[in-house]
């Protein structure tokens, strides 16, 4: 019997990430080395998603953000087409909150600093307000930004990142939400939504319906645990974390979501100059 061609298209699309990130390894400055692994994995978004969305890099802002306000640089950045973006040259802009589905930090290995600093940009992140007149939504709708860290190496077993997680969030002071039946897909997580690494498995948060469904499975086959209880699903996997990255980010991005942008959000935080204001005021049948 054969192997589902999706499964087995990504497996191979994997493998070939895998095997370019060991092209720059013989760079002499790690920029050189992070660089050529963000855009093949940016080359991979851009010719898989779904044509509403689009690629880039950057920052994001909200209606309050501030020209002098620190910012942080994402490596992959997933919008929405129809939003209006600032840009500041050919590679890199800035993205209004409104239009931002997902963020990616790219990591040619992931230790447990880079996962520290990415929580804590997740978090920042979804700090962010977002000011989007909704029309009409149907299907399932992420809750916030979603923030996804794709490493190219890492531990052995993701067991070793999952152990790392409660204590970053601790020192962060970051705590995870209370889950019911009925909040589960509409409660954000406080950071990071997934954790990939490239030949070796995967995290994902269990706020989305792949993820819960997984979290079901775990309860029921294994410890018995509430589902109210399970945040996280970790599993080890040679081959398949790309195609959970793949299935993440379509099931984001398939929802029908008609929003348009409430610019008085922005404009009621700007700081405007009018050296003279005239009013003429006419009366009926003037």
């Amino acid at each position: 019997m054969g192997t589902p061609l999706l499964q087995e298209h990504l497996r191979a699309v994997e493998g070939t990430l895998l095997a370019q990130s060991r092209i720059p390894d013989n760079a002499g400055h790690p920029i050189h080395k992070g660089t050529p692994r963000e855009n093949f994995l940016r080359n991979f978004l851009m010719d898989h998603l779904s044509e509403r969305v689009a690629v880039g890099q950057g920052e994001i802002i909200d209606a309050r953000t501030q020209n002098t306000d620190p910012r942080h640089q994402n490596d992959i950045i997933i919008y929405r087409r129809n939003f209006p973006r600032i840009t500041f040259d050919s590679t890199t802009s800035a993205y209004l909150a409104e239009s931002v589905v997902a963020t990616i930090e790219v990591k040619s290995t992931l230790s447990r600093d880079e996962l520290a600093k990415a929580v804590r940009a997740a978090h920042d992140i979804k700090q962010l307000e977002r000011h989007d007149l909704h029309i009409l939504s149907a299907g399932y709708q992420p809750p916030s930004i979603l923030s996804y860290v794709v490493a190219y190496e890492g531990p052995a077993s993701m067991e070793t990142v999952a152990n790392w997680l409660n204590p970053i969030h601790q020192e962060l002071g970051l705590s995870y939400p209370i889950f019911s039946s009925q909040n589960r897909l509409t409660t954000r997580s406080p950071s990071l939504d997934g954790i990939f690494v490239l030949g070796k498995g995967f995290g994902l948060f269990t706020n989305s319906p792949l993820a819960s469904l997984a979290a079901e499975l775990i309860s029921q086959q294994t410890t018995n645990q509430q589902i109210t209880n399970v945040h996280w699903f970790f599993a080890d996997t040679l081959s398949d974390t790309l195609l959970f990255l793949f299935l993440m980010l379509a099931n984001a991005t398939a929802g029908i979501e008609e929003t348009y942008l409430n610019p008085l959000a922005y404009l009621a935080q700007a700081k405007l100059q009018l050296n003279a204001l005239t009013l003429i005021v006419k009366q009926p049948g003037e």
